[in-house]
Parts: C-alpha cells; sequence; structure tokens
C-alpha cells in the first residue's frame, strides 16, 4: 500500500495534523539550504545571501544545462550538483545585487513542471502542496488556455457537487438522443 493510499484513509483531522507536519518538516529542510530559491511554471529564482562587499569578480558562477556550481573563486562551493530538471541555458543568468546578493535566474526547459529541488541531492518540497501565483490566462496559449479554463471550471463544479464538463457534455449528448428518440425509454438510463 503506498503512502497517498495511507493518507486517503486519514481522517480530515489527521490528515491536516499530518500536512502541518510535513509543511514543517519541509520549512526546516528549505531554511537549512545555504539559500533560498522560490519557483514559477516556467523558471526558477535563487537568491544566495553572500559577504558584502562581494564582487562578482570574486565569484565562480557555472550554469549548465543540467548541473549548476556557485562559489567564491579558490574556495569550496556554496552549492554544486545536479539540477533537478535541464534548464535553457541561453536564457538563464546571474547577478549580483548591492554587493551582499547573488541572484540566479534559471528558465526551465520544461514550463509545465514544477520542480522538487533545485540540486538532485537537496532536500525535496512537495509539490503537490504548491500554489501558484496568480498569472493572467490571456498570458497563456490558446490550448493551454482551454486546458486551465477547463480544469477550473471542473473543479469549481466538482466543490459544489455538480458535473463537470466532461459531464455536462453526456448529460447533453444524452438529452439530444432522447429527443431524437422518443420511442425509447430512458427512465433507468444512467451515465458513466
Amino acid at each position: 500500500m503506498s503512502s497517498n493510499d495511507d493518507y486517503d484513509k486519514l481522517t480530515k483531522e489527521e490528515r491536516e495534523a499530518r500536512d502541518k507536519a510535513d509543511a514543517q518538516r519541509e520549512a526546516a529542510e528549505q531554511a537549512a539550504l545555504p539559500y533560498v530559491w522560490k519557483q514559477e511554471l516556467g523558471e526558477v529564482d535563487i537568491t544566495i545571501p553572500v559577504q558584502k562587499g562581494t564582487r562578482a569578480r570574486d565569484l565562480v558562477v557555472v550554469i549548465q544545462k543540467k548541473k549548476l556550481s556557485v562559489g567564491f573563486k579558490g574556495k569550496e562551493a556554496i552549492m554544486e550538483g545536479e539540477l533537478c530538471k535541464e534548464i535553457k541555458l541561453e536564457e538563464s543568468t546571474w547577478t549580483l545585487e548591492d554587493q551582499q546578493t547573488l541572484l540566479i535566474h534559471l528558465e526551465k526547459l520544461n514550463k509545465q513542471q514544477w520542480w522538487e529541488n533545485v540540486l538532485t541531492h537537496h532536500p525535496k518540497i512537495d509539490t503537490r502542496k504548491i500554489q501558484p501565483e496568480n498569472s493572467k490566462l490571456s498570458d497563456l496559449d490558446g490550448e493551454t488556455r482551454g486546458m486551465v479554463e477547463k480544469m477550473m471550471f471542473d473543479n469549481q463544479q466538482k466543490q459544489m457537487g455538480k458535473p463537470t464538463s466532461d459531464e455536462l457534455k453526456k448529460m447533453e449528448a444524452l438529452k439530444k438522443f432522447q429527443a431524437a428518440h422518443p420511442e425509447l425509454d430512458f427512465s433507468n438510463a444512467k451515465i458513466s
């Protein structure tokens, strides 16, 4: 039995307690990292505090399609390893802000997938719990926008205990068929 099955069998209170414990553990693991990171579907931004007065020439930042290394010249790396997923190298950058904060921007190759971590050997986050920032539907391409709108509608319908868009289509098709064939008895018809 998987942990998802176990989770599904928990009461609402047990789920809330487990979610809270998992969130606390995750927060502690992330706080122990030498950087802070956030992500959107298409990008990952990493913030690394460095000693005040640091200059760009003091740093060694190597960004590769699947690897990242950050450190000071001649010293052990602050972070180094394999990236969780591939990035678009030509659109990924770094900059030093106010001589005390290193900002790294990674553009994801797959813009439809959340990352569990930045480097594969670092603690993972539960991507199912991500609350994405609001984005404008107008920013999305037509196909993606349609899919997102359908998902949003279906979620609203489920929350209200009403049929989803697919279920509504089936019901509409059944009504049309019934109207076209009034001689048939549909009193026991089910939609599945």
